[in-house]
């Protein structure tokens, strides 16, 4: 299976509808529960809920999923019923198939139920509708003239005796969303880093992302100098950080980074750690974009 290790957990819903035909004699039928297998629209919808639960099973690479919510309607017609099944789940990755299970075995079960009335049904379709959720819902349009900076701070990187690999993995993440940073390397030096922090603020840069400087070491002062600024925390970006990190180490409690606002640029203090950087940035972007619009005065 593909592994969605690196997704964030959000909601996700799927709509899909399979469409049945059949002769208008045995729909009458149907509607009335004039048949022999009784109760074919309840029945099926119970086949409907059970295939999405089981749709994993019946697909080899589709993941597990603690399925929230199934539910069938149909809309009968003359000479077809059209069923239709939404799907939603708090998780990693969607629940197109399991709505696509859904509708398509309670429309065989329909098949199955009606057959002995009617010899001439056919399922004509079974598509999806809509779906929602995940990192393609929460895209933001990155406007033109966008800046971002790129700070490390790392004595031994400043000295030429370390070599960075966070910032460039911050660079190349900002670069999938056509934005292309300032690059810059400081040693472990508070008053250094407010300098160059203030000079990109005052300069108009938006997006500020440090690396490094937010442990518990006699020079971690990353976080310090950040303050020193007085914008306005942003607690959220962090808690989405340490949340996603906790969950895959619990080391991630010991980072001290924090999020603020000045004027119009947004400075976040990442760790140093490479593996740390990946995971703050798989759980604020792309939504971290979307304050900056907000901070045009644009709503949610």
């Amino acid at each position: 299976m593909k592994s969605v290790t690196d997704k964030t957990t959000t909601l996700r819903k799927a709509v899909a509808t399979s469409t049945l035909v059949a002769n208008k004699e045995a729909i009458e039928r149907l509607v009335r529960n004039d048949v022999s297998k009784k109760d074919i629209l309840i029945v099926a919808r119970i086949a409907g809920v059970q295939a999405a639960k089981q749709t994993s099973a019946l697909i080899p690479y589709c993941h597990p999923l603690a399925i929230d919510s199934v539910s069938i309607e149909y809309e009968v017609g003359e000479e077809k019923i059209v069923v239709t099944a939404q799907v939603e789940v708090v998780s990693k990755t969607g629940v197109e198939m399991e709505a696509l299970c859904a509708a398509s075995v309670a429309a065989l079960t329909i098949y199955d139920m009606l057959k002995p009335i009617a010899k001439d049904m056919e399922i004509i379709s079974t598509k999806l509708i809509k779906k929602k959720g995940g990192k393609s819902q929460f895209q933001e349009q990155v406007p033109e003239g966008f800046q971002a900076a790129v700070i490390v701070t790392s004595d031994g990187t400043s000295k030429g005796t370390r070599k960075d690999k966070s910032g460039q993995v911050i660079k190349e993440r900002l670069e999938e969303y056509g934005i292309q940073p300032s690059y810059t390397v400081l040693p472990d030096d508070k008053e250094q880093i407010l300098v160059k922090l203030k000079e990109l603020c005052n300069a108009g840069v938006a997006l500020i992302v440090t690396t490094g400087g937010t442990g518990l070491g006699p020079r971690d002062v990353t976080v310090e100098a950040t303050e020193m600024l007085g914008g306005r925390e942003i607690p959220g970006i962090m808690e989405a950080a340490r949340s996603y990190g906790q969950n895959r180490t619990p080391y991630a409690m010991l980072s001290r980074g924090i999020a603020v606002q000045v004027g119009h640029s947004i400075i976040i203090n990442l760790p140093g750690s490479s593996n740390g950087v990946r995971e703050t940035l798989n759980a604020v972007f792309p939504a971290i974009l979307h304050g900056f619009p907000m901070m045009q005065g644009a709503g949610h």
